[in-house]
């Protein structure tokens, strides 16, 4: 996905085989390469190695990964609020952002459902997922404006005539992220490490780029709607 000159990976496909050992190789995924390619290269070798019968390893944090990781808990603890400016702000430059030419009337208006809001207040599907939701839907809009269009307007494929909602899939991507590399579950003290590989791996990527998560945001969003089109799904698969 390439748009104004940046661009982002998508990882297609995960090699069954598996080296012997630790060692990760660039062949074990086919990667669309762009700025962020690390990113890709990194998590599919990741997800090649990651077993069951794996004993859950133990890392430590350079304090470089410490500071970069604690500056994102702060981001994700920060719960949307409407009454304060910059949140009110960032929710009309997310809608400037996919309707440029139509003005909006409010921040609770009818009109958000053109988004894929569950009502006319955005404010109420922000709680699963908190500020850093809108945050990455911003930055997606902004960095990636085509491809997020895109998605918004349901552009590419096959589609169904009942479609997921666009907003509150942007908000649930975020929530299952931090779920999934453990975001909430880490402590900063010295004796607290990554618990998973997963985890540890999102760190080394973090310390080199701080919008690592932002990306990791908008390659997922593209790759949910990739999977939603080969199941040839419907609005009553969204769950």
């Amino acid at each position: 996905m390439d748009d104004r000159g940046g661009s982002f990976v998508a990882v297609r496909r995960i090699s069954q085989g598996l080296e012997r050992g630790n060692t990760c190789h660039s062949t074990s995924a086919e990667v669309v390469a762009g700025s962020t390619a690390w990113l890709g290269r990194g998590l599919s070798c990741v997800c090649a190695q990651s077993r069951e019968s794996d004993a859950r390893p133990s890392f430590d944090l350079t304090p470089s990964q410490e500071e970069c990781l604690q500056r994102l808990q702060n981001r994700i603890d920060i719960a949307y609020d409407s009454s304060i400016p910059e949140h009110q702000e960032a929710l009309r430059a997310l809608w400037n952002a996919a309707f440029p030419e139509e003005e909006l009337r409010g921040l609770i208006s009818e009109q958000w459902k053109e988004m894929g809001w569950q009502g006319k207040d955005p404010s109420t599907d922000f709680r699963g997922g908190g500020f850093i939701s809108l945050e990455n839907l911003l930055f997606f809009a902004t960095n990636f404006p085509k491809s997020f269009k895109d998605l918004l307007w349901k552009l590419e494929g096959d589609r169904s005539v009942w479609e997921y909602p666009f907003a509150v899939a942007g908000v649930n991507i975020t929530f299952m992220l931090i779920q999934m590399l453990d975001l909430e579950a880490v402590s900063f003290n010295s004796t607290v490490k990554p618990r998973t590989m997963v985890g540890a791996v999102f760190l080394k990527f973090l310390s080199e780029n701080e919008s690592a998560f932002d990306l990791l945001y908008c390659i997922t969003f593209k790759l949910m709607d990739h999977q939603w089109l080969a199941m040839r799904a419907s609005y009553m698969d969204f769950n």
